[in-house]
């Protein structure tokens, strides 16, 4: 059996592959492997995967956010060889995730637009390039936790239209200290900045947010795409933000040159049909 896993700070999504080729869907909460301890990483397999899947795993292939080798790998192979003696192993980035289930086997340009935001090019078997992220503070442009960043920026500064700032202040009971108490004093502020995302789509067709968008993409290209080969390669997306802002972000791909490719709301699909063909 292989298992392979899509993790996010809230939940993994899992797929066993059985010898078969029939696949079973399990979801588990979220293992971060820089935040959590071996313990707790060993109590979610054990106590929610082990019961659905059982321990005779031959491989196992973890895509993470941040999971870019050194201690965070080296702590998830720990964990998964006690919980599934006799297994393999291999932790990676979100990054590759993307780009395995976005391209296969193929070269292309593989990006993530969700929470936060990063791309690469792929070489049909590794990342060859990858412009940095930075993250939501110095990059992650066009994420979610961007475009609600910006949406808060307005907000505080009046730059927002009076019915959307009214809207904002009544669903949210936002005020300024209340954002600066979310963003620069408690833990994981990109998630807080990307739950405005919701709102953001409710409100898309207005001028002022359309607007946000638009650009948002814009810069998103201008910083990141520009520094690949996009003349020869279509650019392709996975995650809620391209999945859901699609037409949005086609018209921003085409007039900046760019072809649009495939558009993925997640990889795990990808990855399932991407390890069926490898094996």
């Amino acid at each position: 059996m292989q298992l392979i896993a899509d993790s996010g700070s809230t939940k993994v999504s899992w797929r066993a592959i059985a010898e078969d080729g029939s696949v079973k869907a399990v979801e588990t909460v979220g293992i971060n492997p820089v935040f959590m301890d071996d313990a707790a990483i060993e109590a979610i397999l054990t106590e929610r995967l082990v019961p659905v899947v059982g321990t005779k795993v031959d491989r196992i292939y973890f895509y993470g956010a941040g999971v870019v080798g050194g201690e965070p790998s080296a702590k998830l192979e720990r964990c998964f060889g006690k919980v599934f003696p006799g297994s393999a192993c291999e932790a990676v980035s979100d990054v590759l995730a993307a780009a395995r289930a976005l391209c296969g086997h193929k070269p292309g340009i593989a990006c993530i637009l969700g929470t936060g935001s990063n791309s690469c090019f792929y070489d049909g078997e590794g990342i060859a390039e990858n412009v940095r992220a930075g993250g939501f503070i110095l990059g992650d442009e066009a994420s979610g936790a961007y475009l609600g960043k910006r949406l808060l920026s307005d907000y505080i500064k009046g730059l927002l239209p009076p019915a959307i700032e009214k809207e904002l202040t009544k669903r949210y009971e936002l005020d300024y200290m209340k954002i600066v108490q979310k963003v620069y004093r408690e833990e994981m502020p990109s998630r807080f900045l990307a739950s405005f995302s919701p709102f953001i789509s409710e409100f898309k067709n207005h001028p002022h947010i359309a607007n946000l968008l638009k650009s948002s993409f814009e810069e998103f290209l201008r910083r990141n795409i520009i520094h690949y080969d996009y003349k020869k390669y279509p650019v392709n997306f996975v995650g809620s933000i391209a999945f859901y802002y699609k037409d949005i972000l086609e018209k921003a791909v085409n007039a900046a040159g760019m072809r649009m490719g495939t558009v993925l709301q997640g990889p795990i699909d990808g990855l399932v049909a991407y390890h069926k063909n490898t094996r």
